[in-house]
């Protein structure tokens, strides 16, 4: 008798060749409602979706003891090249990855800091008129997960505001720090007007829960393709985190063969901005878009798809 894990070894090989024996499956069997129909999975017949978030943040970092690379120090004493590494993000990080879209002509998510907005609204609104979209991200660097629903609804409430200021644009998608929300997090946002959020790495595809009694998305998060983790937290090289980037599309591209796939990418403005790694990630989205069926998609877009499609998976709906 084939094992499973045989199974999901012959699966990954197949994954590799780039085809998918009508013998293997992956993991625990597809439900028939989630099986692939034609032009049914995404938009306009794609086969699978890729989303790249872009993470807004510069600026809005705590005065002391904001994560970087650099040595601790104590926290009375102020961190001056800390700061300078988060100045990076706006000064050069956010303009290269945004011509890297632009050359690629593709459409991202960017989670904005209202904090951050608020210091360079200039640039916030070039994005949005660069065809992507705004998406909330807090208003601080203030863990969510430690206020009171009082103190997130001024908080998100502020953030709209900073957002849609700036850039014309008033976000409908959230992402908590450290994707760390309370009990309330998402009452708040629905009633807010937000119809979906990232914070959720349960699933390689969008789904939908009820919230509020209604309908609510959830375009998830993948933190192994996060490059703070794999950059800051595990000292990747570039070309370790190409691999794995690679490695991710291949398996996905193999399952979605049959069943709703979607990759998620995050790359934060001081960060994937920096030259080599925009090169990277540059390098892998062409790696992507060679493949037949391949889609590149904003989290809005995303989830107003989920929202209507038949063929969403529901949980609790």
């Amino acid at each position: 008798m084939t094992s499973r894990r045989d199974l999901i070894k012959a699966g990954a090989m197949a994954a590799i060749a780039g085809t998918v024996p009508s013998s293997v499956t992956f993991g625990d069997p597809v439900p028939e409602q989630n099986k692939r129909g034609t032009d049914t999975f995404w938009p306009n017949g794609a086969r699978m979706v890729i989303s790249i978030s872009m993470q807004m943040e510069a600026g809005a970092q705590p005065a002391s003891g904001a994560e970087s690379p650099m040595p601790k120090i104590d926290p009375k004493y102020p961190d001056l090249p800390a700061s300078k590494w988060y100045d990076y993000g706006y000064k050069e990080g956010l303009p290269r990855l945004l011509e890297v879209f632009d050359r690629c002509k593709i459409k991202v998510t960017s989670h904005m800091v209202g904090a951050a907005v608020d210091l360079h609204p200039a640039l916030a609104k070039e994005i949005v008129q660069r065809g992507h979209e705004a998406s909330g991200h807090g208003q601080t660097w203030s863990a969510q997960f430690s206020m009171s629903p009082e103190e997130e609804r001024v908080s998100y409430q502020q953030s709209i505001e900073s957002i849609e200021r700036a850039t014309g644009m008033r976000p409908v998608g959230f992402n908590a720090f450290w994707l760390r929300g309370t009990p309330h997090t998402l009452e708040i946002l629905q009633s807010l007007g937000f119809i979906y959020h990232i914070d959720d790495v349960s699933r390689d595809e969008p789904f939908l829960i009820k919230v509020n009694g209604e309908p609510f998305a959830v375009v998830p998060y993948t933190l192994q393709m996060n490059d703070i983790v794999d950059y800051e937290g595990r000292y990747f090289s570039t070309q370790e985190y190409a691999g794995d980037l690679k490695a991710e599309f291949d398996m996905l591209y193999a399952e979605s063969a049959v069943r709703r796939r979607m990759m998620s990418v995050s790359a934060h403005d001081r960060i994937a901005g920096r030259p080599s790694r925009a090169k990277v990630l540059e390098e892998f989205i062409r790696y992507a878009q060679n493949h037949s069926g391949v889609a590149f998609m904003r989290k809005d877009e995303i989830a107003r798809f989920v929202l209507e499609s038949p063929l969403s998976v529901r949980e609790g709906i």
